[in-house]
């Protein structure tokens, strides 16, 4: 069962944390490349702090954003910002997140996020949460998936395997950590069912795009290869 204050809360505990790691840089180490190709730390603060603005328009039955040409026009011009600009930014979105989520409100309700997915409000905090951790660890600042709480990483396990569930790129897969916790996904492509076992971060690491699954014990056919999140 879904459990909305709960997750709203580990957002908190989560944007502290980053916060935290992201005061330790300065004006040079934030235009650095991340481990996000293509993307700087800047990026990914300021994709960050829109996310959850996107988020509360998602909350306000607006759309999440405009377009996805301004979504990404907005990225690229926060970036270059200085490290304070950026610190400010996400305190302020941070804050504006978490009044929306602290109002009364039905969180049995259905949303609308991008490209015209749906899901219950309910599941947004947990949404934000993803975000929060997982760019946390692509900012390379010592963060990794193994520091990750092992709540989230199993519910975020949980919830990559649903999302590949029945994939027409993905062979039916059985995923298996290394304490005996179970998953099943993919189904659409021929072949499997693919075993593939490794502990829950260098699982997490293959679902999410964060590992390329070489640390993983792979067998009845080659790793699958997953569509981009």
């Amino acid at each position: 069962m879904i459990d909305h204050a709960h997750d709203l809360a580990s957002v908190h505990e989560a944007t502290e944390r980053l916060l935290s790691a992201a005061s330790a840089l300065d004006d040079t180490t934030v235009a650095e490349p991340s481990r996000l190709p293509g993307w700087t730390r800047g990026h990914l603060l300021a994709h960050l702090a829109r996310n959850a603005d996107a988020l509360v328009n998602v909350l306000h039955g607006r759309p999440m954003y405009t377009s996805a040409e301004d979504r990404d026009a907005d990225i690229e011009r926060d970036a270059r910002r200085p490290l304070a600009a950026h610190l400010d930014d996400l305190r302020a979105c941070a804050d504006r997140f978490r009044a929306e989520g602290d109002a009364p409100a039905d969180w049995s309700r259905t949303v609308e996020l991008r490209n015209g997915v749906t899901d219950q409000a309910a599941r947004v905090p947990f949404r934000r949460l993803i975000e929060v951790e997982l760019h946390h660890v692509d900012l390379g600042v010592g963060y990794e998936l193994e520091d990750l709480p092992e709540e989230f990483t199993q519910r975020e396990i949980d919830f990559l395997t649903e999302r590949f569930a029945g994939h027409r790129d993905v062979p039916a897969t059985t995923v298996v950590a290394d304490d005996g916790r179970t998953w099943t996904t993919g189904g659409g492509a021929a072949g499997g069912p693919v075993a593939v076992r490794g502990t829950a971060a260098d699982l997490l690491g293959w679902l999410a795009g964060r590992r390329d699954g070489s640390a993983l014990d792979v067998s009845n056919g080659p790793l699958p290869a997953l569509p981009p999140l």
